[in-house]
């Protein structure tokens, strides 16, 4: 029998089988392609890409655009495979045994948990709400109690939506140790607005995680960055392998955000579209709809998983969470094309009021 390191047969897993959906709002993906002049210079910067060198000058071209950005330097700038992978590696860097503790409030993005035991470290939950705001003082307490040597705060939350102020997120810097790695999950914060990168030069053990999956659509492509002091990144860059993104994706990353502002639009649109879903959801018999600052909504509804269910066999695609813990009777609904929106609206409809 083949030897395989302890424990990862009880290694959880991030279920990403997928059908082919008539409509697929599952992901929290955005369900655009590239902007019609993004991709017009794409296809002329790949055409000039050095197949035969590694990717060290797109690499750093990327790093240079973010850093110059966000008025840092390079230096304070790392990038990854989605911030996924940034996450995975700052819960390795800062786990290894369970002397380790990693506090990160639930419900939030499920693969903490699962970083967490990949970290080999223990995770420490901390409940939200029952309307999903954050105790900030119970959040505190709880990295304090346990010498955290990471707390992590996802905002906007997925799945909740929930985003909280950059004063919420001061205030954990402020009443935790400095040895202990503050990381500020911002994957959806180009929906929020609010974004905690002013605190970065104040705080020397916050970090930002942000993506160009979600407002930018670049979810194949796989990047996203990481802002940190120097001191972090060079830690961090520690625990990757050599040249571990690829042109493609940096080129393609490179143009996405030199371009940014023909994504506003389509940003707003999305905003204006969940704001839109969430009044018309409300109006639901026995739906619950919480507050979003997010391309997504989360519904709470008594018989969520027949109306799961119904919607599978409309071909639409949702976030059905089963008995996961806070989460029991919801869906998370991202926000498609207009006619999207108003076909799974119109399904939800039908099988609340009777007619399904």
């Amino acid at each position: 029998m083949l030897k395989y390191r302890t424990g990862l047969k009880d290694m959880p897993s991030y279920d990403v089988v997928e059908r082919d959906w008539k409509i697929k709002v599952n992901a929290n993906e955005c369900n655009m392609n590239l902007p019609p002049m993004v991709e017009d210079r794409l296809m002329g910067r790949l055409s000039r890409v050095a197949f035969n060198r590694y990717p060290n000058e797109e690499y750093d071209a990327l790093r240079e655009q973010i850093a110059d950005n966000h008025k840092l330097e390079i230096e304070n700038v790392l990038l990854g495979s989605g911030s996924s992978e940034i996450i995975e590696k700052l819960f390795y860097c800062f786990g290894g045994t369970k002397a380790k503790k990693i506090v990160y409030p639930e419900p939030s993005f499920s693969m903490y948990r699962i970083y967490t035991k990949a970290a080999q470290a223990l995770g420490v939950p901390v409940s939200l709400e029952a309307d999903y705001s954050l105790d900030v003082a119970k959040f505190v307490a709880a990295v304090n109690d346990h010498k955290a040597s990471l707390a992590v705060i996802c905002n906007p939350n997925n799945p909740t939506g929930t985003g909280y102020s950059v004063s919420d997120i001061e205030f954990i810097a402020q009443n935790i140790p400095s040895n202990c790695a503050l990381l500020i999950d911002e994957a959806y914060m180009e929906f929020y607005g609010r974004t905690s990168v002013g605190l970065l030069k104040k705080y020397p053990n916050l970090i930002i995680a942000r993506t160009f999956s979600k407002a930018y659509g670049l979810a194949s492509a796989r990047v996203g960055y990481m802002l940190a002091s120097k001191v972090i990144v060079t830690m961090i860059e520690k625990s990757y392998m050599p040249y571990h993104m690829n042109v493609l994706s940096l080129a393609t990353a490179d143009i996405v955000y030199q371009m940014r502002h023909e994504y506003v639009p389509r940003i707003q649109m999305m905003i204006a579209e969940r704001k839109r879903m969430s009044t018309e959801l409300d109006k639901l018999p026995g739906v619950t709809v919480y507050p979003s600052e997010t391309n997504f909504v989360l519904i709470k509804y008594a018989k969520a998983k027949e109306l799961n269910e119904y919607l599978e066999s409309k071909g639409i695609g949702v976030r059905c969470f089963g008995d996961a813990p806070g989460l029991k009777n919801c869906l998370r609904i991202s926000m498609g094309l207009r006619e999207e929106n108003d076909q799974w609206y119109d399904a939800i409809k039908q099988f609340v009021e009777g007619r399904a």
